[in-house]
């Protein structure tokens, strides 16, 4: 199995990878209560640094931002320092570590953060979904609807945490305008019954994600900057409504943040293949397209067919710390252990063995 597309290196933003692999941002719930990477942190990043794009998982802007348990931040001096640390792991491994940005918006519950606030999203819809809480599974609440001036005061989070992430020694940020998180809930119809500037058109519906990518530009540069969507992903309690309703939203979203010439777009596909092929043309530089279910056979297919650049690795990475060497040398897999992929200690984070110790 060659797969020689994917050994290729590449040219991201400001960083120059090594292939065209990565890995894909994953919760992991391991963070301490304070929001600042777990202690495991730097060894469970910089074990999987031969991935070259280390992605990390969601990483609350804020305390508000903040949807499940053990979450990590990056607002606080003492958040800064701890993404330092796992910079400087990934960056002795070889990798380039961009810290992907997520406001969980409605998608949380006053149990999991540090205030205890009602969570916000762009209309008081509650996502009707459950979430784990210190007490066991809870309903997620109404969530307040953001007023205009709120609006700017997150624009203004997300300008500061992208800020933070590069004084950590971070190489960028994504946003994460996927899954059913703020962003997303602005961009789907059914969680956003706005009657403002940023409600009703299609390019109102767009108008948050791409002030707050603006405004992330503004602070650290086009060429350090990602972007995650996911069209018709249903997480979250999202309903983006009819194929040629989303295709509209996503070209048209996707046409304006060209403009920003970005350092990549980073698409969570659900099928639809020709909305994918034009947000292919659309796109001026990296494309990075994840899919569920992918076998290992299967990994290059995007890029072998011109659909993507980059393969970013889930599931596999998580299991084969070493998954580059694997796929190089067609050497088996490690199983994945479904029971510790969220919270826990070094168990199914940092003791997955590699080839050397096997």
């Amino acid at each position: 199995m060659a797969m020689t597309s994917l050994w290729q290196p590449f040219a991201l933003g400001r960083v120059e990878l090594p292939h065209r692999l990565a890995l894909a941002p994953m919760t992991r719930n391991r963070a301490n209560p304070d929001g600042t990477p777990g202690d495991l942190a730097p060894a469970y990043y910089g074990q999987r640094a031969s991935l070259g794009l280390i992605i990390t998982e969601g990483v609350q802007p804020s305390s508000d931002g903040q949807g499940y348990l053990n979450t990590p931040g990056i607002y606080t001096p003492e958040h800064i320092a701890g993404w330092a640390k796992v910079a400087e792991a990934v960056r002795a491994g070889g990798g380039s570590l961009f810290i992907q940005l997520m406001h969980a918006g409605r998608s949380a519950h006053p149990d999991n953060t540090p205030h205890h606030r009602v969570p916000v999203a762009p209309s008081a819809i509650s996502a009707d979904q459950d979430i784990v809480t210190p007490t066991g599974p809870q309903k997620m609440p109404v969530p307040r609807e953001l007023s205009p001036d709120d609006i700017g005061t997150v624009i203004a989070e997300f300008r500061h945490a992208a800020a933070s992430a590069i004084a950590a020694g971070a190489d960028g940020v994504e946003i994460h305008g996927a899954n059913g998180y703020l962003l997303h809930q602005f961009l789907s119809p059914n969680s956003n019954h706005r009657t403002d500037s940023y409600g009703g058109s299609v390019e109102n519906r767009s108008r948050f994600v791409i002030e707050v990518t603006r405004a992330i530009v503004e602070e650290i540069g086009a060429d350090r900057v990602g972007i995650r969507l996911s069209p018709a992903m249903p997480l979250g309690g999202i309903n983006e409504g009819e194929t040629e309703s989303v295709r509209a939203q996503y070209r048209h979203l996707v046409g304006e943040l060209a403009n920003l010439n970005l350092a990549y777009l980073h698409l969570h596909h659900v099928g639809d293949d020709e909305l994918l092929r034009s947000l292919r043309e659309i796109w001026p530089t990296a494309l990075l397209v994840v899919r569920y279910g992918r076998t290992r056979e299967q990994i290059a297919d995007d890029i072998d067919a011109g659909l993507a650049d980059i393969a970013p690795l889930g599931r596999f990475a998580l299991a084969n710390p070493d998954i580059v060497e694997r796929l190089r040398t067609d050497a088996p897999l490690n199983e994945l252990d479904p029971a510790t992929l969220y919270g826990g200690g070094e168990a199914g984070y940092v003791d997955y063995p590699t080839l050397a110790h096997a």
